[in-house]
């Protein structure tokens, strides 16, 4: 089996109980890091000071923990309306600077599914968005990292060749792969090796083939009713995401590939359903330490 030395991280809003309980519960749990959401509420950037910033890093670094990114998500179809796209880029980067007073240079987001058309006005608004934040994260020593899942790997590689920098890299989420594209999370790996920085644990299961808009939404595009969906077959209930080991993702595998390209960053687990997370945090810390 293969062994790994990744450290193993969890994201604290995925506890549902804050940021300071979901940070005590990592560290019970023995998490060694942690992912927090900096988008809103007591994480917004615009309402930490410099004391409040210095007190937070201190308190986790108190706990024995290390910030291994923070999310960055604005919604809305990440970065596709250009008439958004100035203000959604200017709170990008206070977020990536809020994260690098926090100790950490990576924040994580999703930026609106890649359109396979090159020439249309939402993947040129995409692109410049991009390489505005990428310019920016790179002249910091930063990466905004886009998660993985709403469009294949090689379409998503092919958009970031296209960036000046790499500034803008790649959060590794397998599982959103599984559920949504239906491709494959180790070729994924090799794909996207240059530009991993951070990935998620999580694991889930393919239910039904759907056009991904269906479930991330974009710019200009209607989601089916459930009427039609079940006119074409379609239960409207694309994937399930299941405890880490019980999905479609293959870790021995995707280990196994991310260290093949000398991935030695964090392993972050995100729970985004159930209704007992902290046993199922516990349950996938310990089922990649199997893997040590």
């Amino acid at each position: 089996m293969v062994q790994i030395a990744n450290p193993i991280g969890v994201i604290v809003d995925s506890f549902r109980v804050g940021v300071r309980d979901g940070l005590v519960k990592a560290k019970e749990i023995g998490a060694e890091g942690v992912q927090i959401y900096a988008v809103e509420g007591e994480m917004d950037p615009d309402k930490l000071d410099a004391a409040a910033r210095a007190e937070l890093r201190a308190y986790v670094e108190s706990l024995g923990l290390r910030i291994s990114a923070l999310v960055g998500d604005l919604a809305g179809h990440g970065f596709q309306d250009r008439r958004e796209n100035g203000w959604k880029v200017e709170k990008s980067k206070r977020i990536l600077d809020l994260a690098l007073d926090l100790g950490t240079n990576v924040v994580t987001t999703h930026i609106g599914i890649v359109p396979e058309d090159e020439t249309s006005d939402v993947y040129a608004a995409m692109r410049d968005a991009v390489e505005a934040l990428g310019q920016y994260a790179s002249e910091r020593g930063a990466f905004f990292a886009i998660e993985t899942g709403p469009e294949t790997s090689a379409r998503l590689k092919s958009f970031l060749d296209k960036m000046s920098t790499k500034g803008v890299s790649v959060n590794f989420d397998p599982a959103n792969m599984v559920m949504v594209t239906g491709d494959d999370p180790v070729q994924g790996v090799y794909n996207l090796r240059e530009y991993i920085v951070h990935t998620h644990a999580k694991d889930g299961i393919r239910l039904q083939e759907t056009d991904p808009r269906n479930i991330y939404g974009a710019l200009g595009y209607e989601a089916m009713s459930h009427e039609k969906l079940a006119e074409q077959g379609e239960s409207g209930e694309y994937f399930r995401e299941v405890p880490l080991g019980e999905g479609g993702v293959d870790w021995p595998a995707y280990l196994q590939a991310l260290k093949d390209i000398g991935y030695e960053g964090f392993l972050t687990i995100e729970r985004e359903v159930g209704a007992s997370p902290e046993r199922d945090i516990k349950l996938a810390v310990d089922f990649l330490r199997k893997f040590r």
